[in-house]
Protein backbone atom coordinates (compact mmCIF):
# COMPACT_ATOMS: atom_id res chain seq x y z
CA UNK A 1 0.00 0.00 0.00
CA UNK A 2 1.29 3.27 -1.16
CA UNK A 3 1.14 5.63 1.75
CA UNK A 4 1.96 8.73 -0.25
CA UNK A 5 -1.31 8.36 -2.16
CA UNK A 6 -4.64 10.87 -1.09
CA UNK A 7 -6.58 8.93 1.43
CA UNK A 8 -9.12 8.22 -1.22
CA UNK A 9 -7.73 6.59 -3.46
CA UNK A 10 -5.55 4.50 -1.19
CA UNK A 11 -6.54 0.56 -1.56
CA UNK A 12 -6.10 -2.16 1.03
CA UNK A 13 -5.69 -5.77 0.24
CA UNK A 14 -8.19 -7.73 -1.31
CA UNK A 15 -7.87 -10.05 1.86
CA UNK A 16 -8.14 -7.41 4.48
CA UNK A 17 -11.25 -8.03 6.51
CA UNK A 18 -13.51 -4.84 6.13
CA UNK A 19 -14.51 -4.50 9.90
CA UNK A 20 -10.56 -4.07 10.65
CA UNK A 21 -9.97 -1.75 8.23
CA UNK A 22 -9.70 1.33 10.61
CA UNK A 23 -7.40 -1.30 12.90
CA UNK A 24 -4.73 -1.21 10.15
CA UNK A 25 -4.18 2.87 9.72
CA UNK A 26 -0.21 3.88 9.73
CA UNK A 27 0.70 6.46 11.12
CA UNK A 28 1.22 8.38 7.73
CA UNK A 29 -2.44 7.73 6.84
CA UNK A 30 -3.86 9.75 10.47
CA UNK A 31 -1.20 12.64 10.00
CA UNK A 32 -2.75 12.53 6.08
CA UNK A 33 -6.59 12.42 7.69
CA UNK A 34 -5.54 15.40 10.17
CA UNK A 35 -4.07 17.51 7.30
CA UNK A 36 -6.80 16.98 4.88
CA UNK A 37 -9.64 18.36 8.22
CA UNK A 38 -7.23 21.00 8.41
CA UNK A 39 -7.19 22.41 5.25
CA UNK A 40 -11.28 21.58 5.06
CA UNK A 41 -11.45 23.85 8.25
CA UNK A 42 -8.97 26.04 6.75
CA UNK A 43 -10.61 26.27 3.22
CA UNK A 44 -13.97 26.85 5.38
CA UNK A 45 -12.81 29.90 7.30
CA UNK A 46 -11.54 31.29 4.37
CA UNK A 47 -14.47 31.33 2.67
CA UNK A 48 -16.14 33.05 5.63
CA UNK A 49 -13.93 36.26 5.82
CA UNK A 50 -14.56 36.77 2.37
CA UNK A 51 -18.46 36.09 2.37
CA UNK A 52 -20.46 39.32 2.71
CA UNK A 53 -21.18 40.51 7.14
CA UNK A 54 -23.83 38.96 8.66
CA UNK A 55 -26.16 40.22 10.78
CA UNK A 56 -25.46 40.95 14.29
CA UNK A 57 -26.41 37.75 16.57
CA UNK A 58 -28.75 39.69 18.42
CA UNK A 59 -31.02 39.94 15.02
CA UNK A 60 -31.06 36.54 14.18
CA UNK A 61 -34.14 34.93 15.65
CA UNK A 62 -35.24 31.32 15.57
CA UNK A 63 -36.71 31.11 11.98
CA UNK A 64 -39.35 28.47 12.63
CA UNK A 65 -41.88 31.03 13.99
CA UNK A 66 -40.81 34.30 11.98
CA UNK A 67 -43.66 35.86 10.32
CA UNK A 68 -44.80 35.44 7.15
CA UNK A 69 -44.15 31.98 6.89
CA UNK A 70 -46.60 31.53 4.00
CA UNK A 71 -45.39 34.10 1.88
CA UNK A 72 -43.76 32.71 -0.64
CA UNK A 73 -46.55 29.55 -1.32
CA UNK A 74 -48.76 32.27 -1.28
CA UNK A 75 -46.68 34.86 -3.80
CA UNK A 76 -46.38 31.57 -6.17
CA UNK A 77 -49.74 32.17 -6.94
CA UNK A 78 -49.14 35.25 -8.46
CA UNK A 79 -46.60 33.14 -11.01
CA UNK A 80 -49.27 30.57 -12.06
CA UNK A 81 -48.01 29.73 -15.66
CA UNK A 82 -46.44 27.37 -14.23
CA UNK A 83 -49.22 25.88 -12.27
CA UNK A 84 -51.71 24.11 -13.19
CA UNK A 85 -55.16 23.24 -12.13
CA UNK A 86 -56.79 18.98 -11.56
CA UNK A 87 -57.87 17.61 -14.60
CA UNK A 88 -55.10 20.01 -17.26
CA UNK A 89 -52.01 18.21 -17.72
CA UNK A 90 -50.45 20.20 -20.12
CA UNK A 91 -47.85 21.82 -17.65
CA UNK A 92 -46.28 19.78 -14.86
CA UNK A 93 -47.41 20.65 -11.31
CA UNK A 94 -45.17 22.32 -8.85
CA UNK A 95 -44.81 19.63 -5.81
CA UNK A 96 -43.45 20.20 -2.35
CA UNK A 97 -40.58 18.58 -1.34
CA UNK A 98 -41.06 18.91 2.20
CA UNK A 99 -43.76 18.87 4.71
CA UNK A 100 -45.45 22.38 5.36
CA UNK A 101 -45.90 24.27 8.71
CA UNK A 102 -49.25 24.19 7.55
CA UNK A 103 -52.05 22.00 8.63
CA UNK A 104 -53.84 20.35 5.70
CA UNK A 105 -56.66 18.35 5.05
CA UNK A 106 -55.85 15.25 3.20
CA UNK A 107 -56.12 15.30 -0.86
CA UNK A 108 -55.19 12.81 -3.31
CA UNK A 109 -54.34 16.03 -5.35
CA UNK A 110 -50.78 17.29 -4.64
CA UNK A 111 -51.58 20.59 -6.49
CA UNK A 112 -54.74 21.23 -4.97
CA UNK A 113 -52.52 20.75 -1.39
CA UNK A 114 -50.57 23.51 -2.78
CA UNK A 115 -53.07 25.89 -3.09
CA UNK A 116 -54.78 25.26 0.01
CA UNK A 117 -54.03 27.65 2.76
CA UNK A 118 -55.76 26.29 6.09
CA UNK A 119 -54.99 27.63 9.59
CA UNK A 120 -51.32 27.50 10.74
CA UNK A 121 -50.77 24.63 12.93
CA UNK A 122 -48.32 23.90 16.00
CA UNK A 123 -46.23 21.58 13.56
CA UNK A 124 -42.51 22.63 13.01
CA UNK A 125 -40.45 21.67 10.56
CA UNK A 126 -37.72 19.81 11.13
CA UNK A 127 -34.95 20.25 10.16
CA UNK A 128 -32.70 17.71 8.32
CA UNK A 129 -29.14 16.92 9.70
CA UNK A 130 -25.93 19.13 8.13
CA UNK A 131 -23.13 16.48 7.06
CA UNK A 132 -20.15 18.60 8.33
CA UNK A 133 -17.99 16.97 5.78
CA UNK A 134 -19.53 18.30 3.29
CA UNK A 135 -17.64 21.47 2.27
CA UNK A 136 -20.57 23.29 -0.02
CA UNK A 137 -23.30 23.14 3.20
CA UNK A 138 -19.94 24.54 5.32
CA UNK A 139 -19.82 27.42 3.30
CA UNK A 140 -23.21 28.13 2.89
CA UNK A 141 -23.90 27.68 6.93
CA UNK A 142 -20.98 29.94 7.63
CA UNK A 143 -20.82 32.63 5.00
CA UNK A 144 -24.94 33.36 4.74
CA UNK A 145 -27.39 35.13 6.68
CA UNK A 146 -29.55 32.00 8.29
CA UNK A 147 -33.15 32.60 6.64
CA UNK A 148 -36.67 30.86 7.13
CA UNK A 149 -36.06 26.81 7.40
CA UNK A 150 -39.87 27.01 7.37
CA UNK A 151 -41.07 29.41 5.10
CA UNK A 152 -42.84 26.80 2.50
CA UNK A 153 -40.12 24.54 1.43
CA UNK A 154 -38.94 25.36 -2.01
CA UNK A 155 -41.07 23.91 -5.53
CA UNK A 156 -38.83 22.00 -7.88
CA UNK A 157 -37.71 24.41 -10.59
CA UNK A 158 -39.73 23.68 -13.41
CA UNK A 159 -40.66 26.89 -15.27
CA UNK A 160 -39.41 27.12 -18.62
CA UNK A 161 -38.37 30.11 -20.41
CA UNK A 162 -41.62 30.99 -21.96
CA UNK A 163 -43.40 30.24 -18.88
CA UNK A 164 -40.81 32.68 -16.52
CA UNK A 165 -41.34 35.32 -19.58
CA UNK A 166 -45.29 35.22 -19.16
CA UNK A 167 -44.92 34.94 -15.46
CA UNK A 168 -42.77 38.25 -15.59
CA UNK A 169 -44.99 40.00 -18.20
CA UNK A 170 -48.37 38.90 -15.94
CA UNK A 171 -46.80 40.80 -13.44
CA UNK A 172 -46.01 43.86 -14.44
CA UNK A 173 -48.13 44.77 -17.07
CA UNK A 174 -51.57 44.27 -15.31
CA UNK A 175 -54.26 47.38 -14.12
CA UNK A 176 -51.29 49.63 -14.23
CA UNK A 177 -52.17 50.29 -17.99
CA UNK A 178 -55.49 51.68 -17.92
CA UNK A 179 -54.05 54.66 -15.88
CA UNK A 180 -51.30 55.64 -18.38
CA UNK A 181 -52.55 57.95 -20.57
CA UNK A 182 -54.04 59.63 -17.28
CA UNK A 183 -50.27 59.71 -16.19
CA UNK A 184 -49.56 61.21 -19.04
CA UNK A 185 -51.99 63.84 -19.34
CA UNK A 186 -51.16 64.89 -15.68
CA UNK A 187 -47.11 65.20 -16.59
CA UNK A 188 -47.13 66.20 -20.53
CA UNK A 189 -45.79 64.42 -22.74
CA UNK A 190 -42.21 64.60 -21.56
CA UNK A 191 -43.20 62.41 -18.55
CA UNK A 192 -42.76 59.38 -21.22
CA UNK A 193 -39.08 60.27 -20.21
CA UNK A 194 -39.37 59.28 -16.98
CA UNK A 195 -41.50 55.94 -18.11
CA UNK A 196 -38.59 55.09 -19.47
CA UNK A 197 -35.88 56.13 -16.71
CA UNK A 198 -38.50 53.84 -14.11
CA UNK A 199 -38.50 50.94 -16.75
CA UNK A 200 -34.61 51.11 -16.25
CA UNK A 201 -34.09 51.43 -13.29
CA UNK A 202 -36.23 48.59 -11.65
CA UNK A 203 -34.60 46.46 -14.21
CA UNK A 204 -31.41 47.44 -12.27
CA UNK A 205 -32.92 46.50 -9.14
CA UNK A 206 -34.06 43.24 -10.56
CA UNK A 207 -30.80 42.00 -11.48
CA UNK A 208 -29.81 43.47 -7.79
CA UNK A 209 -32.83 41.53 -6.15
CA UNK A 210 -31.59 38.29 -8.28
CA UNK A 211 -27.75 38.87 -7.11
CA UNK A 212 -29.07 39.09 -3.29
CA UNK A 213 -30.56 35.79 -3.53
CA UNK A 214 -27.46 33.79 -5.24
CA UNK A 215 -25.58 35.56 -2.45
CA UNK A 216 -26.79 32.47 -0.13
CA UNK A 217 -28.79 29.23 -1.52
CA UNK A 218 -31.48 29.40 1.58
CA UNK A 219 -32.79 33.21 0.48
CA UNK A 220 -35.51 32.58 -1.50
CA UNK A 221 -38.42 35.41 -1.05
CA UNK A 222 -38.13 39.04 -0.62
CA UNK A 223 -38.84 39.07 3.14
CA UNK A 224 -36.16 36.48 2.96
CA UNK A 225 -33.55 39.40 1.38
CA UNK A 226 -34.72 41.74 3.95
CA UNK A 227 -33.99 39.47 7.09
CA UNK A 228 -30.63 38.59 5.40
CA UNK A 229 -29.49 42.30 5.06
CA UNK A 230 -31.47 43.53 8.09
CA UNK A 231 -32.45 41.02 10.73
CA UNK A 232 -36.10 40.11 11.79
CA UNK A 233 -37.11 43.70 11.33
CA UNK A 234 -36.15 43.82 7.44
CA UNK A 235 -37.88 40.93 7.25
CA UNK A 236 -41.00 42.00 8.94
CA UNK A 237 -40.94 45.49 7.69
CA UNK A 238 -40.90 44.70 3.73
CA UNK A 239 -43.54 41.89 4.28
CA UNK A 240 -45.94 44.82 6.10
CA UNK A 241 -45.48 46.57 3.01
CA UNK A 242 -46.23 44.39 0.72
CA UNK A 243 -49.13 42.82 2.06
CA UNK A 244 -50.12 46.96 1.94
CA UNK A 245 -49.52 46.94 -1.58
CA UNK A 246 -51.55 44.03 -2.52
CA UNK A 247 -54.21 45.34 -0.12
CA UNK A 248 -54.24 48.70 -1.87
CA UNK A 249 -54.40 46.65 -4.96
CA UNK A 250 -57.59 44.93 -4.07
CA UNK A 251 -58.62 48.51 -3.08
CA UNK A 252 -58.33 49.65 -6.60
CA UNK A 253 -60.34 46.20 -8.29
CA UNK A 254 -63.38 47.10 -6.54
CA UNK A 255 -62.72 50.57 -7.72
CA UNK A 256 -61.99 49.32 -10.98
CA UNK A 257 -65.08 47.37 -11.28
CA UNK A 258 -67.58 50.20 -10.02
CA UNK A 259 -66.27 52.29 -12.36
CA UNK A 260 -66.68 49.90 -15.58
CA UNK A 261 -70.08 49.29 -14.72
CA UNK A 262 -71.32 52.61 -13.75
CA UNK A 263 -70.68 53.79 -17.01
CA UNK A 264 -72.71 50.97 -18.40
CA UNK A 265 -75.48 51.83 -16.33
CA UNK A 266 -74.93 54.71 -15.25
CA UNK A 267 -78.62 55.59 -13.61
CA UNK A 268 -78.44 52.39 -11.32
CA UNK A 269 -79.48 53.53 -7.85
CA UNK A 270 -80.51 51.85 -4.87
CA UNK A 271 -81.94 53.04 -1.27
CA UNK A 272 -80.78 50.58 1.34
CA UNK A 273 -82.32 50.99 5.32
CA UNK A 274 -83.68 54.44 4.10
CA UNK A 275 -79.82 55.19 2.89
CA UNK A 276 -79.60 56.65 -1.01
CA UNK A 277 -76.90 54.61 -2.60
CA UNK A 278 -75.50 56.37 -5.88
CA UNK A 279 -74.21 54.28 -8.84
CA UNK A 280 -70.25 53.79 -7.79
CA UNK A 281 -71.71 52.84 -4.47
CA UNK A 282 -74.50 49.96 -5.54
CA UNK A 283 -71.75 48.68 -7.86
CA UNK A 284 -69.08 48.43 -5.33
CA UNK A 285 -70.78 46.76 -3.14
CA UNK A 286 -71.70 44.56 -6.21
CA UNK A 287 -68.15 43.64 -6.74
CA UNK A 288 -67.64 43.22 -3.39
CA UNK A 289 -70.63 40.55 -3.20
CA UNK A 290 -68.83 39.14 -6.67
CA UNK A 291 -65.19 38.20 -5.23
CA UNK A 292 -66.69 37.18 -1.70
CA UNK A 293 -67.51 33.87 -2.94
CA UNK A 294 -64.00 33.29 -4.63
CA UNK A 295 -62.30 33.99 -1.40
CA UNK A 296 -63.78 31.75 0.64
CA UNK A 297 -62.55 29.13 -1.81
CA UNK A 298 -60.18 26.76 -0.53
CA UNK A 299 -58.56 25.33 -3.52
CA UNK A 300 -58.27 28.17 -6.24
CA UNK A 301 -56.29 26.07 -8.62
CA UNK A 302 -59.10 27.44 -11.14
CA UNK A 303 -58.67 31.34 -10.49
CA UNK A 304 -54.89 30.44 -10.54
CA UNK A 305 -55.20 29.16 -14.18
CA UNK A 306 -57.23 31.86 -15.70
CA UNK A 307 -55.40 34.75 -13.79
CA UNK A 308 -52.79 33.42 -15.99
CA UNK A 309 -55.18 34.47 -18.98
CA UNK A 310 -53.97 38.34 -17.38
CA UNK A 311 -51.11 39.23 -20.90
CA UNK A 312 -54.37 38.36 -22.87
CA UNK A 313 -56.76 40.45 -21.14
CA UNK A 314 -54.70 43.19 -20.86
CA UNK A 315 -52.93 42.80 -24.75
CA UNK A 316 -56.91 42.71 -25.56
CA UNK A 317 -58.13 46.05 -23.80
CA UNK A 318 -55.41 47.99 -25.34
CA UNK A 319 -55.86 46.13 -28.82
CA UNK A 320 -59.87 47.72 -28.49
CA UNK A 321 -58.28 51.08 -27.84
CA UNK A 322 -56.21 51.19 -30.95
CA UNK A 323 -59.19 49.71 -32.91
CA UNK A 324 -61.61 52.36 -31.33
CA UNK A 325 -58.44 55.08 -32.54
CA UNK A 326 -57.95 53.66 -36.31
CA UNK A 327 -61.07 52.17 -37.58
CA UNK A 328 -63.93 53.96 -35.56
CA UNK A 329 -62.18 57.17 -35.93
CA UNK A 330 -62.89 58.36 -31.82
CA UNK A 331 -61.10 61.13 -30.25
CA UNK A 332 -58.85 63.68 -32.10
CA UNK A 333 -60.87 66.15 -30.92
CA UNK A 334 -59.42 67.66 -28.25
CA UNK A 335 -55.93 68.99 -29.82
CA UNK A 336 -54.67 71.26 -27.14
CA UNK A 337 -51.81 68.77 -25.40
CA UNK A 338 -48.78 70.05 -23.00
CA UNK A 339 -45.69 68.88 -22.65
CA UNK A 340 -44.62 69.42 -19.53
CA UNK A 341 -46.51 70.02 -16.53
CA UNK A 342 -44.01 70.27 -13.24
CA UNK A 343 -46.97 70.82 -10.67
CA UNK A 344 -48.68 67.57 -11.96
CA UNK A 345 -45.72 65.55 -12.88
CA UNK A 346 -45.36 63.80 -8.98
CA UNK A 347 -48.54 62.51 -9.88
CA UNK A 348 -47.69 60.79 -13.18
CA UNK A 349 -44.26 59.14 -11.13
CA UNK A 350 -46.40 57.42 -8.60
CA UNK A 351 -48.74 56.27 -11.73
CA UNK A 352 -45.28 55.32 -13.35
CA UNK A 353 -43.91 53.55 -10.02
CA UNK A 354 -46.54 51.36 -9.70
CA UNK A 355 -47.09 50.20 -13.36
CA UNK A 356 -43.00 48.29 -12.74
CA UNK A 357 -43.14 47.16 -9.10
CA UNK A 358 -43.21 43.63 -9.48
CA UNK A 359 -40.50 43.02 -7.61
CA UNK A 360 -42.52 41.43 -4.87
CA UNK A 361 -42.90 38.25 -7.27
CA UNK A 362 -39.71 38.40 -8.79
CA UNK A 363 -37.92 36.27 -6.65
CA UNK A 364 -40.75 34.09 -6.96
CA UNK A 365 -40.06 33.62 -10.64
CA UNK A 366 -36.09 33.71 -9.99
CA UNK A 367 -36.39 30.62 -7.79
CA UNK A 368 -38.84 28.75 -10.28
CA UNK A 369 -36.58 28.19 -13.06
CA UNK A 370 -35.41 25.91 -14.85
CA UNK A 371 -32.51 27.37 -15.79
CA UNK A 372 -31.88 30.31 -13.54
CA UNK A 373 -28.86 31.64 -15.45
CA UNK A 374 -31.24 32.93 -18.21
CA UNK A 375 -33.66 35.41 -15.19
CA UNK A 376 -31.61 38.42 -16.41
CA UNK A 377 -33.19 37.54 -20.03
CA UNK A 378 -36.75 37.41 -18.63
CA UNK A 379 -36.69 40.59 -16.78
CA UNK A 380 -35.43 42.44 -19.74
CA UNK A 381 -38.12 40.77 -22.07
CA UNK A 382 -40.79 41.46 -19.60
CA UNK A 383 -39.82 45.10 -18.80
CA UNK A 384 -39.55 45.81 -22.42
CA UNK A 385 -42.71 44.50 -23.52
CA UNK A 386 -44.40 45.90 -20.55
CA UNK A 387 -42.53 49.33 -21.85
CA UNK A 388 -44.09 49.22 -25.02
CA UNK A 389 -47.38 48.67 -24.23
CA UNK A 390 -47.09 51.13 -21.21
CA UNK A 391 -45.63 53.83 -23.78
CA UNK A 392 -47.95 52.62 -26.76
CA UNK A 393 -51.05 53.17 -24.69
CA UNK A 394 -50.32 56.43 -23.18
CA UNK A 395 -49.24 57.65 -26.99
CA UNK A 396 -52.49 56.29 -28.34
CA UNK A 397 -55.13 57.44 -25.31
CA UNK A 398 -53.56 60.81 -25.14
CA UNK A 399 -54.02 61.38 -28.39
CA UNK A 400 -57.27 60.13 -28.52
CA UNK A 401 -58.79 61.56 -25.71
CA UNK A 402 -56.45 64.83 -24.93
CA UNK A 403 -57.11 66.49 -21.31
CA UNK A 404 -60.83 65.02 -21.03
CA UNK A 405 -58.86 61.78 -20.55
CA UNK A 406 -60.26 59.89 -17.31
CA UNK A 407 -57.97 58.06 -14.76
CA UNK A 408 -59.04 54.70 -16.56
CA UNK A 409 -58.96 55.43 -20.17
CA UNK A 410 -62.09 52.97 -21.26
CA UNK A 411 -64.45 55.57 -19.22
CA UNK A 412 -63.84 57.72 -22.31
CA UNK A 413 -64.30 54.89 -24.61
CA UNK A 414 -68.07 55.61 -26.40
CA UNK A 415 -70.20 53.01 -24.87
CA UNK A 416 -71.99 51.70 -28.29
CA UNK A 417 -68.94 50.77 -30.11
CA UNK A 418 -67.94 46.92 -30.01
CA UNK A 419 -64.22 47.37 -29.30
CA UNK A 420 -65.08 49.52 -26.19
CA UNK A 421 -68.00 47.06 -24.60
CA UNK A 422 -65.12 44.45 -25.37
CA UNK A 423 -62.81 46.48 -23.43
CA UNK A 424 -64.77 47.55 -20.39
CA UNK A 425 -66.11 44.10 -19.92
CA UNK A 426 -62.51 42.64 -19.93
CA UNK A 427 -61.64 45.14 -17.26
CA UNK A 428 -64.47 43.78 -15.38
CA UNK A 429 -64.14 40.16 -15.58
CA UNK A 430 -60.29 40.18 -14.97
CA UNK A 431 -60.13 42.25 -11.48
CA UNK A 432 -62.84 39.43 -9.91
CA UNK A 433 -60.84 36.49 -11.11
CA UNK A 434 -57.63 38.25 -9.82
CA UNK A 435 -59.22 39.55 -6.79
CA UNK A 436 -58.66 36.42 -4.35
CA UNK A 437 -55.31 35.14 -5.43
CA UNK A 438 -54.29 39.25 -4.38
CA UNK A 439 -55.71 39.17 -1.17
CA UNK A 440 -54.07 35.22 -0.27
CA UNK A 441 -51.22 36.56 0.86
CA UNK A 442 -52.73 38.68 3.35
CA UNK A 443 -55.28 35.89 4.40
CA UNK A 444 -52.65 33.36 5.00
CA UNK A 445 -50.23 35.85 6.76
CA UNK A 446 -53.00 36.76 9.37
CA UNK A 447 -53.55 32.74 9.71
CA UNK A 448 -51.05 32.61 11.10
CA UNK A 449 -50.62 34.86 13.93
CA UNK A 450 -54.27 33.36 15.00
CA UNK A 451 -52.69 32.13 18.77
CA UNK A 452 -55.45 29.36 19.80
CA UNK A 453 -54.93 26.00 18.39
CA UNK A 454 -58.72 25.70 18.57
CA UNK A 455 -59.48 29.13 16.44
CA UNK A 456 -56.96 27.27 13.93
CA UNK A 457 -60.16 26.36 11.23
CA UNK A 458 -62.48 26.80 8.42
CA UNK A 459 -64.66 29.34 9.95
CA UNK A 460 -62.07 31.63 11.53
CA UNK A 461 -60.82 31.38 7.89
CA UNK A 462 -64.05 32.34 6.64
CA UNK A 463 -64.36 35.48 9.11
CA UNK A 464 -60.98 36.54 8.57
CA UNK A 465 -61.27 37.12 4.19
CA UNK A 466 -64.76 38.57 4.62
CA UNK A 467 -63.36 41.00 7.32
CA UNK A 468 -60.30 41.76 4.64
CA UNK A 469 -63.15 41.79 1.99
CA UNK A 470 -65.48 44.05 3.68
CA UNK A 471 -62.83 46.47 4.80
CA UNK A 472 -61.19 46.64 1.12
CA UNK A 473 -65.02 47.78 0.24
CA UNK A 474 -64.97 50.52 2.70
CA UNK A 475 -62.18 51.75 1.44
CA UNK A 476 -63.33 51.80 -2.03
CA UNK A 477 -66.31 53.87 -1.14
CA UNK A 478 -64.63 56.15 1.21
CA UNK A 479 -61.89 57.01 -1.41
CA UNK A 480 -63.55 55.79 -5.01
CA UNK A 481 -60.94 57.70 -6.59
CA UNK A 482 -58.45 55.26 -8.79
CA UNK A 483 -55.90 57.56 -10.23
CA UNK A 484 -55.21 59.47 -7.36
CA UNK A 485 -55.35 55.96 -4.97
CA UNK A 486 -52.49 54.24 -7.09
CA UNK A 487 -50.57 57.38 -7.32
CA UNK A 488 -50.16 56.91 -3.48
CA UNK A 489 -49.75 53.27 -3.32
CA UNK A 490 -46.92 53.90 -6.31
CA UNK A 491 -45.54 56.56 -4.42
CA UNK A 492 -45.70 55.55 -1.00
CA UNK A 493 -45.01 51.83 -1.33
CA UNK A 494 -43.91 50.90 -4.76
CA UNK A 495 -41.11 53.23 -4.34
CA UNK A 496 -39.48 51.86 -1.42
CA UNK A 497 -39.95 47.88 -3.04
CA UNK A 498 -38.90 48.41 -6.47
CA UNK A 499 -36.07 51.14 -6.03
CA UNK A 500 -34.79 51.98 -2.10
CA UNK A 501 -35.24 48.51 -0.48
CA UNK A 502 -33.51 46.38 -3.63
CA UNK A 503 -30.83 48.93 -3.83
CA UNK A 504 -30.32 48.91 0.27
CA UNK A 505 -30.48 45.35 0.88
CA UNK A 506 -27.65 44.65 -2.43
CA UNK A 507 -25.64 47.38 -0.71
CA UNK A 508 -25.80 45.44 2.96
CA UNK A 509 -25.52 42.00 1.60
CA UNK A 510 -22.65 42.87 -0.25
CA UNK A 511 -20.76 45.07 1.28
CA UNK A 512 -17.12 45.35 0.25
CA UNK A 513 -17.38 43.93 -2.61
CA UNK A 514 -19.12 46.49 -4.79
CA UNK A 515 -17.09 48.96 -6.89
CA UNK A 516 -17.31 52.72 -6.41
CA UNK A 517 -19.71 52.95 -9.60
CA UNK A 518 -22.43 50.31 -8.59
CA UNK A 519 -22.36 52.40 -4.74
CA UNK A 520 -23.04 55.36 -6.91
CA UNK A 521 -25.64 53.57 -8.72
CA UNK A 522 -27.32 52.45 -5.73
CA UNK A 523 -27.73 55.46 -3.70
CA UNK A 524 -28.52 57.44 -6.34
CA UNK A 525 -31.59 55.48 -7.16
CA UNK A 526 -32.38 55.40 -3.36
CA UNK A 527 -31.92 58.91 -3.33
CA UNK A 528 -34.44 59.41 -6.69
CA UNK A 529 -36.86 57.02 -5.02
CA UNK A 530 -36.67 58.78 -1.66
CA UNK A 531 -37.73 62.24 -3.38
CA UNK A 532 -40.21 60.18 -5.86
CA UNK A 533 -41.89 58.72 -2.73
CA UNK A 534 -42.22 62.03 -0.85
CA UNK A 535 -43.44 64.32 -3.83
CA UNK A 536 -46.06 61.55 -5.74
CA UNK A 537 -47.39 60.94 -1.81
CA UNK A 538 -47.52 64.58 -0.90
CA UNK A 539 -49.63 64.96 -4.23
CA UNK A 540 -51.38 61.65 -4.43
CA UNK A 541 -52.80 62.83 -0.56
CA UNK A 542 -53.94 66.46 -1.43
CA UNK A 543 -55.32 65.02 -4.52
CA UNK A 544 -57.91 62.52 -2.15
CA UNK A 545 -58.09 64.98 0.32
CA UNK A 546 -59.52 67.38 -2.23
CA UNK A 547 -62.29 65.00 -3.53
CA UNK A 548 -60.98 64.27 -6.74
CA UNK A 549 -58.41 62.62 -9.19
Amino acid sequence: MNVNMPRGKMKFDEDLVPDREDDFQTDDEENQAERVFDNLDDDTESEVNNSPPSRNLSNEVDFNTSWPQSYRRSMDMLTSVSQTPPGINFFRIIGLTEKSSFSMESTQDEYSNSLTLPLVSDEKISIGKEEPTLKPQLRSHASCPKVSATEFSSPERQSSFSQSVINGINILCGIGLMTIPYAVKEGGWLSLLILLLFAVACFYTGILMMRCLQSCPDLKTYPDIGQAAFGVAGRLGIAIILYLELFGSCVEYITLVSDNLASLFPNTAMNLAGTELSTHQVFGITAALLVLPTVWLRDLSLLSYISAGGIFATTLVALCLFWAGAVNRIGFSNPRTKFLDIENISVSIGLFGYGFAGHAVFPNVYSSMKDQSKFPLVLYISVVFSLVMYFSVGVVGYLLFGDKVESQFTLNMPKELYASKIAIWTTVVTPLAKYALTLLPIVSSIEELVPFPRLRCYAMSIVIRTTLVLASLAVALSFPYFGSVMALIGSLMSMIVALIYPCACYLKLHSGRVSNMQITTCISIIIAGVISAILGTYSATTRIAGKGD
